[in-house]
């Protein structure tokens, strides 16, 4: 049970990998409430179940789900443009290019969103489980990014208080793994994959940087795969 006394937080929430984990710190430390921003990605749906199911275990009653159009229109990006194809991984470090599946400055309007909802809320800290290690090399990951957000934010709003806080930024992926485990973060109830929303298709970037991460903390992933993907 949420301790009444424990500070307000406002988590940003996927339904992947990383925010699951995210979540599950804010909830050990806050009374958090949980923000969910469809934006038409190509596994809108399915993110959207991922969400409901981790709010659900993580006992997160405080969620606010919107819709943001914009995205979709302005198009771009593999995971909002069906005539741009979600490329295979090929993945072998961080990358120097910024992939097909970069979303135009996606993180600024998700976090002007849960910023705004811990205004009303009264909650001093937003968390978002970007991560710079093992990414791939979006620029909305970065630490400078948030250092620079987080001005924005001390200017831009009543009080000045409020303070997004990027726990996982540093991690490897593995790393975030290991500490999902310990946490208990439902990692069976997220999804990564960019593709597909029956069964991750293991091949995209955000599939293969999963596989790997689990395969590297000894762990087996608890999501389907398609059958032809090697599991751990």
């Amino acid at each position: 049970m949420v301790s009444e006394s424990k500070s307000r937080a406002v988590v940003l929430l996927s339904g992947g990998m990383d925010s699951c984990v995210c979540a599950a710190l804010a909830v050990r430390d806050h009374q958090a409430a949980a923000v969910h921003v469809s934006y038409g990605q190509r596994t809108e749906e399915r993110e959207r179940r991922a969400f409901l199911g981790v709010c659900d275990r993580l006992a997160i009653r405080d969620r606010l789900m919107v819709r943001n159009d914009a995205l979709r229109a302005i198009g771009g990006s593999a995971l909002t443009d069906p005539n741009i194809a979600v490329p295979e991984s090929a993945i072998t470090g961080l990358g120097n290019e910024i992939p097909v599946t970069y979303v135009p400055f996606r993180n600024t309007h998700f976090l002007s969103v849960a910023v705004s909802w811990a205004e009303v809320l009264g909650a001093e800290k937003v968390y978002i489980g970007a991560v710079e290690q093992d990414s791939s090399g979006y620029p909305d990951c970065r630490p400078a990014y948030y250092q620079a957000f987080n001005q924005l934010v001390k200017t831009g709003t009543k009080d000045g208080r409020i303070e997004v806080v990027t726990p996982l930024i540093g991690l490897r992926k593995s790393e975030i793994v290991t500490l999902g485990l310990e946490l208990g973060a439902p990692f069976d109830l997220t999804w990564s994959c960019y593709s597909r929303e029956d069964r991750a298709c293991g091949v995209c970037d955000s599939c293969v940087l999963r596989l790997r991460a689990f395969q590297e903390a000894g762990a087996a992933d608890p999501v389907p795969y398609c059958e032809t993907v090697e599991r751990v």
